[in-house]
């Protein structure tokens, strides 16, 4: 087993089944206690005043779920602990590397790292002594820059982003990678959101939502699926609660209820805190077996068309003739797919099925969001490519209050995207990226996540950088990507604090502190702001009000740019020159992308601007210009007997790979991470008692197996053959293989595992 990643419990774990509110008291309860223990409450207090604001204030560095115009207090419990996170008055300086080497460091646990605070000056792996010390920032570059140029092909490198990359920084890092000649720009979509975006661009020509912050006001009902909403987007919890005081329906589809499923107090609605009134955020709970979803759909689709038989207004027929393609071939398949086989892979009823699609039925508009709950499961495309096909039998496409909104769970993950982070760009970008920058991009697939861990270790990575985020962590198949990192010649790690990237290097390794989101960005002429894009395709400014955590801490463009000028000197692109006002940036980049036109004007606008969005206005680009139905058969997702289906997720408290402790409130748990979630009947079958320990076997695709032992054994109300626990720690028996052949995620959420009682016989 690998380093522990949560604090070391000091008392014995505990489980009791949360019975309140999401959010209201108990949220903010935590807040002020994670405040005091980072001795931020008044600074805390005072930025959650500047959180989302639109004068002058930062983005969350957290979800990416779209402002509220108008809402002073657009906060959530979350969103205030990653911002105190990296407002900790903590440093990592020189004499913390001097004290401890990196051998000791592995075996710290991963909380441990991070709770050392941020990062203080640029630091070099010393071999020789087996410490980190510091090096000079030109020093830094130069060093990149020698390694680069000493590569044989580009394509020897790889350059991976985390969602925290602003827009302006996603671009400058873009444009490296390709003027450098790669396309090897994995990222954290690669892991999380590929899926919906394939799924999206096939069925309607576009991988964003089809939604705004406006629609979910005006939604007749609105079906959640695979979504901890009170965890990874509590600010939805605000449009649902007035969804249901307004009498519309909300239905929430994951193998567990979770708390934001039940009843919410939101924290600034004052009366409701003030009188302890909940207010219900679901009229119908669906537990679906893991990866049952699109099953699910199958029979929502099914029990729809049904009533069309004998209702004329169960189905859009003027929409279905004029907008889509396929409708005749996909009903026949729904006609001859069974209830019994729709029943027996979703492992919902068919009474179930019918209630939800009666919920559906009389909406006039409709909305359907999704999350990692969904997309990170084999046949994850073809199952939102059927929530598309749901949709469009009602035309709840390109109208207010309907449409298609994928969830996104992290702050700028898909600007990312806009902005050229991608292993696999379109000719359409590479082509202006010529025209506009004078550079000759390759034109060539590159590397992603599991293709970049692979090609590390066979030794065809020589340089790796990672921008933000943990990727020694974050990755799937945890040993194979420590030996594959350990394999590089070179790693760069930019980051605000301490982490395992850091400590899972390659041969020389570099660590480049940088600026939080909460940080002033100065340059040459004046405090700059960077743009962000939220889940609604909203691109709006953020500007740090904070004095930076040390004086030797650069921003990411600033960064990125030192990287750049270093590894090509002679370069056609004025690197130093876009770094001193991120307006040139910018207008450069509403020259190359789609949809930026007049950037620098419109993203000044109160809220910023949406990007054009055509599908929203009916307009399907995608080969036979229509909404394109798919008519996938349905796989089989039920386990074999004696099999479980395991997810990795977060907890509450948690983000990401950061861990703030090893409680997850909405889940009843405390002082524990290192377990596994079971129905009861599972547990009894297999003699497994409460906080019993177990032996967990996963059986990769490639025939290989691992294995961890001592993780605890919880009753969960889950479907039988479901299991669950937390990331980074189960990322352990995810193998390499282990990805979706529609979306090369990792299968992150449908494991096949044995689990046994440790100390049993092991089964086959």
């Amino acid at each position: 087993m690998e380093p522990r990643v949560g604090p070391v419990p000091r008392h014995p774990p505990k489980s009791k089944p949360y019975k309140h509110p999401a959010a209201g008291w108990g949220a903010a309860k935590a807040v002020t206690e994670f405040l005091s223990e980072e001795h931020k409450v008044a600074a805390g207090s005072r930025e959650m005043l500047k959180m989302n604001h639109e004068d002058g204030g930062f983005d969350c560095p957290g979800c990416a779920w779209g402002d509220t115009q108008g809402l002073e207090l657009d906060v959530c419990e979350n969103g205030i602990k990653h911002t105190a996170w990296e407002m900790t008055g903590k440093r990592v300086t020189r004499e913390f590397f001097a004290e401890h080497t990196v051998t000791e460091l592995f075996d710290w646990t991963d909380f441990d790292l991070e709770d050392q605070g941020r990062l203080t000056e640029p630091m070099v792996y010393d071999p020789e002594t087996d410490h980190y010390v510091p090096i000079s920032w030109p020093g830094a570059f130069r060093l990149f820059g020698d390694a680069v140029r000493a590569l044989e092909n580009p394509n020897q490198a790889a350059y991976y982003t985390s969602g925290r990359l602003g827009n302006e920084a996603s671009f400058l890092y873009s444009l490296m990678a390709r003027e450098l000649g790669t396309n090897n720009q994995p990222d954290c979509a690669n892991m999380c959101t590929e899926a919906g975006s394939r799924a999206m661009q096939a069925s309607l020509g576009t991988g964003k939502a089809t939604v705004d912050i406006k629609d979910w006001e005006s939604a007749d009902a609105v079906f959640v699926m695979g979504i901890n909403v009170a965890s990874n987007a509590p600010r939805m919890l605000t449009p649902l609660a007035q969804l249901h005081r307004d009498g519309k329906k909300i239905v929430h589809i994951n193998p567990q209820i979770e708390a934001g499923a039940t009843r919410t107090i939101i924290p600034h609605e004052v009366m409701s805190m003030a009188t302890f009134h909940a207010t219900e955020t679901s009229d119908l709970d669906i537990q679906p077996r893991s990866a049952g979803d699109m099953a699910l759909m199958r029979g929502l689709a099914k029990a729809t068309l049904e009533m069309a038989e004998t209702d004329e207004d169960a189905i859009d027929r003027p929409f279905l003739k004029r907008y889509t393609s396929g409708f005749e071939e996909y009903a026949k398949v729904v006609a001859e797919t069974p209830w019994d086989e729709i029943v027996h892979q979703s492992g919902v009823s068919k009474e179930t099925i019918q209630q939800a699609a009666a919920i559906y039925r009389e909406a006039d508009r409709a909305i359907f969001t999704w999350g990692l709950g969904v997309n990170q499961h084999e046949h994850a495309v073809d199952t939102i490519r059927e929530i598309i096909n749901v949709l469009l039998l009602r035309g709840n496409i390109g109208r207010e209050g309907a449409g298609a909104a994928p969830n996104r769970g992290h702050s700028n993950v898909q600007g990312n995207r806009t902005c050229g982070i991608t292993n696999a760009p379109d000719k359409e970008f590479l082509d202006k990226l010529h025209e506009v920058c004078g550079i000759d991009p390759p034109y060539e697939k590159g590397l992603d996540v599991v293709g970049t861990i692979e090609a590390m270790n066979r030794g065809e990575i020589k340089v790796f950088v990672g921008m933000a985020g943990n990727f020694a962590l974050a990755s799937p198949d945890t040993r194979f990507t420590y030996a594959g990192l350990r394999k590089v010649e070179l790693t760069v790690m930019v980051s605000t604090k301490l982490n395992r990237s850091h400590i899972v290097h390659g041969k020389r390794a570099l660590i480049l502190p940088c600026l939080g989101r909460t940080e002033k960005d100065i340059q040459a002429t004046r405090l700059q702001r960077i743009s962000v894009e939220d889940g609604m395709s909203m691109v709006h400014l953020s500007q740090g009000n904070r004095t930076p955590a040390s004086p030797h801490l650069l921003s990411e463009p600033t960064i990125i740019a030192g990287l750049a000028q270093a590894a090509l000197p002679v370069s056609v692109t004025p690197w130093a020159w876009y770094v001193e006002d991120y307006d040139r940036i910018r207008d450069t980049m509403e020259k190359v992308l789609y949809g930026f036109e007049d950037f620098n004007a419109r993203v000044r606008e109160p809220m910023g601007f949406r990007i054009h969005q055509p599908a929203r206005e009916r307009v399907f680009e995608t080969p036979s210009k229509r909404a394109e139905f798919s008519s996938a058969p349905l796989p089989d997702v039920v386990p074999r007997e004696g099999r479980l289906v395991l997810g990795a997720m977060r907890s509450h408290d948690q983000w990401n790979t950061t861990i703030y402790s090893d409680n997850d409130r909405y889940r009843g748990i405390q002082n524990l991470r290192t377990l596994v979630f079971m129905n009861s009947d599972d547990m009894g079958e297999r003699g497994l008692g409460q906080f019993d320990p177990t032996r967990i076997t996963a059986h990769a695709k490639d025939g290989t197996v691992r294995t961890l032992a001592g993780f605890l054994a919880v009753e969960h109300d889950i479907p039988r053959g479901v299991a669950l626990g937390y990331m980074p720690e189960l990322n352990q028996l995810i193998s390499i293989s282990d990805y979706s052949a529609q979306s090369d995620q990792p299968l992150m959420k449908q494991l096949d595992v044995s689990i046994e009682r440790e100390g049993s016989h092991p089964s086959p």
